[in-house]
């Protein structure tokens, strides 16, 4: 099977003998039931091949559809003009940088339509070609956006690049709303819908269909897609693994499925992970990038909100539908950006449950955040992560808080903002990157923060208090009668008392039983 990877070009794919998941059903629904869409998913989810199976049906190309659902619901395959622009692909440093891409499009439109450049504004001639390609052709034109956000996803930060993106853009993509006598279609992808900073003012005539059950999955795969284009690939994937079909189908589910872009959605697959894994037949991380959204970091390093936070419940709908500029909440940025998904809905109250999609993007993440947050955790350092682990399993409890000493006495401060929750968020990232290797659960409450470790041989429980002593920690575990689920337990129980000083930021003192 040919797997295309990295390929978004859907008549190379068809024309190429690649795999394709059938989504024209949903694309001739788009087209005969509505006229302007916008849609959010995440990056690598499929947005860039939806968009170019949509240009090959407007434009006609009826042969290369063949056997596809689309065959058989489109009688007319009417070829209209397509005018294509895909802002990916590109970083976006300076003015010049927008200019110069919009140019590049601009005159190919110019070229392919006989239009006379008459106007140095993009918004202007941007105008002139829809006028000129409606007049030539005597069908209505569809415009198709790829990555409409990316200037502005690039320019977080800063302010003053980003609201001349906006000021740009904003202009560029009202021209729909002001010739929309002579558009047949128009569909913008993205990673966000940036809120307030208004790019749509415009043209508020745009379908959100992000969060739209009908099309929860028209990018990414779908388990019923897994089974039906890919049984062959995944029992192949087994056999190279030693593990039985069933086997590696959970295994493929807990490594990449689990996101939803909506209440009740199916799990879908992130296609770009998937795909990968099938093609080389191993489970490795695919789809995260070294480093964490900027506007995410940004906030991260301000030290204004709690880790434990970003999977959450309560979060109303209004949350998840825009991304605002000056917002200093990185939830909505999180989910749409893909890092956080819908878990379940509470109907009652209008609320969303999230959570990280799967192991692949969890794990990701927090080697991201301990960039950040751990940076001396490096392979080889002496806060190696698998070191406090080895610690651990070897039942070694004054060399792990040793360790642990000496970790935040050599940390960097990067992180400004609440001493307390420098030091949970530290103790998260830690007890995340450890979760990997060993058992351990985290428990917090007003402050404080206790830790459960368990290996073959060793149970550790850790009370961690900001500004009080290591008595004080140790008390608590007995007061709060943490080890009693232990007492029939054969394995050896620490019991670890930890003081933190929010002025020095480092331990201050450690006790254990």
């Amino acid at each position: 099977m040919l797997y295309p990877i990295g390929i978004q070009n859907f008549e190379s794919i068809r024309e190429g003998g690649y795999i394709y998941v059938d989504k024209t059903d949903l694309i001739h629904q788009l087209a005969t039931t509505g006229k302007y869409y916008i849609l959010s998913r995440p990056r690598r989810f499929g947005k860039s091949l939806l968009v170019s199976t949509m240009e090959a049906y407007f434009q006609g190309k009826k042969e290369l559809f063949k056997g596809l659902a689309i065959e058989k619901l489109e009688k007319d395959w009417m070829e209209y003009p397509v005018l294509h622009l895909d802002l990916s692909g590109k970083e976006y440093n300076s003015m010049e940088d927008l200019d110069a891409r919009l140019d590049r499009h601009l005159s190919l439109w110019e070229s392919n339509f006989e239009v006379r450049k008459r106007y140095p504004m993009a918004d202007s001639r941007f105008s002139d070609i829809i006028d000129a390609a409606y007049e030539k052709t005597g069908k209505p034109v569809v415009i198709l956006i790829d990555e409409y956000d990316k200037p502005l996803l690039d320019s977080a930060g800063h302010e003053a690049l980003r609201e001349a993106f906006r000021s740009r853009l904003q202009g560029f993509y009202s021209v729909m709303k002001s010739q929309d006598g002579k558009l047949r279609f128009g569909f913008l992808t993205g990673v966000t819908k940036l809120g307030k900073l208004s790019i749509f003012s415009g043209l508020n005539n745009l379908n959100d269909i992000s969060m739209n059950f009908r099309y929860a999955d028209i990018c990414g795969i779908s388990e019923k897609d897994l089974h039906a284009y890919f049984d062959e690939s995944v029992r192949e994937m087994a056999e190279a693994n030693g593990l039985t079909q069933e086997e590696c189908y959970a295994k493929l589910k807990d490594y990449y499925d689990g996101y939803h872009f909506c209440r009740n959605s199916p799990d879908i697959y992130n296609p770009f992970s998937l795909l990968n894994a099938l093609n080389q037949q191993e489970f490795n991380d695919y789809w995260y990038e070294t480093g964490t959204p900027t506007f995410v970091v940004k906030a991260l390093r301000s030290g204004k909100f709690n880790l434990e936070d970003l999977t959450l419940e309560g979060v109303p709908v209004s949350a998840l539908g825009g991304v605002n500029a000056d917002d200093s909440d990185p939830v909505p940025v999180l989910y749409q950006s893909g890092y956080l998904t819908i878990q379940s809905y509470d109907e009652r109250w209008e609320r969303y449950s999230l959570k990280y999609p799967n192991k692949e993007v969890e794990r990701g993440f927090m080697e991201g955040l301990a960039n950040i947050y751990v940076p001396s955790v490096r392979y080889n350092s002496p806060f190696d992560v698998r070191k406090f682990v080895e610690d651990f399993e070897r039942g070694d409890a004054g060399s792990l808080m040793r360790r642990f000493e000496a970790f935040f006495a050599d940390a960097d401060y990067e992180i400004v903002g609440d001493a307390e929750l420098y030091f949970q968020n530290t103790m998260y990232v830690m007890c995340k990157l450890m979760g990997q290797y060993t058992q351990v659960e985290r428990h917090t409450s007003n402050g404080r923060m206790d830790i459960l470790v368990q290996t073959d041989k060793y149970i550790y429980i850790m009370e961690l208090k900001m500004d009080a002593s290591a008595d004080e920690a140790l008390k608590q575990i007995e007061d709060k009668g943490y080890a009693k689920p232990f007492a029939a337990d054969p394995r050896k129980l620490f019991k670890i008392g930890v003081g933190f000083s929010s002025e020095t930021r480092q331990i201050k003192e450690w006790k254990m039983e």
